[in-house]
């Protein structure tokens, strides 16, 4: 018996050592994956940023407004320039995330609301961006609707089909309801539609028919949806560096890098990711009207639509 124990000692510290040596594998190889992916990662991302270095838009002033407990907001204005350094926000929306149960909740705001514009008289309100930038149309919303804004994003048009573009080669899959040409720059056929940055855009825009704004601003979440579900589709994991490279060219942000891809990583992470949709006005709450400093405006009832907006984003519980 006392023959064999030495034997048994021996035998023991070689499947101990074998042990270890299959662990320092086993690590060095998890820590090489880890390289590889930081090296892709960066790699991608720079490839993001150099699509997009030659339309860089610079960050505007943006004060943001004191944080809440489990929401934040962010102000996505989208513009048309056209060569012009001054320009009227086309769509102005208010994308609202609970952190504690993950919902998204997307707001959309009419652009000819007559809106009171700090230190100007009352114009429609796409017309704040036109005269103060991010800051008053931010401060418009805040003071018309008492509605705290944490963060920003404005993205130019052009810049919007070519993100389309990196993100969705084949083009995005839209529901067309009816005939569109009028004023868009493309022309696009009823029925079920893989449509690319270019079209999809124009689908964005069409507003010739006679739902006129209203229909545009559903079609424009309708869009974002298809967007946001293209986003976080598992094919495309692989793309999110790259992605997040071009957003940091194509898109004017208060937002960090980081910040931005922490955004995109954790809602991913929560699983499929549906978004609530609402506009203001609401049904009900306004009434047109005519001034000969700006036109067809819509007027509406502040406090019914401020009430309204505070049930929907839940902002009362803050």
């Amino acid at each position: 018996m006392e023959e064999n124990q030495p034997l048994e000692t021996r035998s023991s510290r070689k499947t101990q050592k074998k042990k270890l040596r299959i662990g320092r594998v086993i690590l060095l190889s998890f820590l090489l994956l880890i390289v590889i992916a930081a090296v892709y990662i960066f790699l991608e991302y720079r490839a993001g940023l150099e699509i997009a270095e030659e339309t860089n838009l610079p960050e505007e002033p943006f004060v943001a407004d004191a944080p809440t407990e489990n929401i934040t907001n962010y102000l996505i204005i989208g513009i048309d320039t056209r060569g012009e350094e001054k320009s009227r926000s086309d769509t102005m929306m208010v994308l609202s995330r609970n952190h504690s149960t993950n919902e998204l909740k997307l707001v959309s705001f009419m652009r000819d609301i007559y809106a009171d514009i700090p230190n100007y008289q009352s114009y429609k309100l796409n017309t704040a961006y036109f005269l103060g930038g991010v800051q008053l149309l931010k401060d418009t919303l805040s003071t018309m609707f008492e509605i705290p804004i944490h963060h920003y994003a404005v993205i130019d048009f052009k810049s919007f089909e070519s993100l389309i573009d990196i993100l969705a080669p084949e083009g995005i899959e839209i529901n067309v309801e009816k005939d569109m040409s009028a004023y868009i720059g493309v022309s696009l056929t009823q029925g079920e539609q893989k449509l690319n940055g270019k079209e999809l855009l124009g689908y964005a825009r069409f507003r010739h028919d006679e739902l006129g704004d209203f229909g545009r601003v559903e079609r424009q979440q309708k869009v974002i949806d298809a967007v946001k579900d293209e986003l976080l589709s598992p094919k495309n994991v692989l793309k999110l560096p790259r992605i997040i490279g071009a957003l940091h060219g194509y898109v004017s942000t208060d937002m960090t890098t980081s910040e931005e891809i922490n955004t995109v990583i954790s809602m991913a992470l929560g699983g499929k990711v549906e978004i609530e949709k609402m506009t203001i006005p609401v049904e009900g709450t306004y009434r047109y009207g005519e001034y000969q400093h700006a036109g067809s405006v819509i007027e509406i009832d502040k406090e019914l639509n401020k009430q309204y907006l505070h049930e929907f984003i839940n902002l009362e519980s803050q």
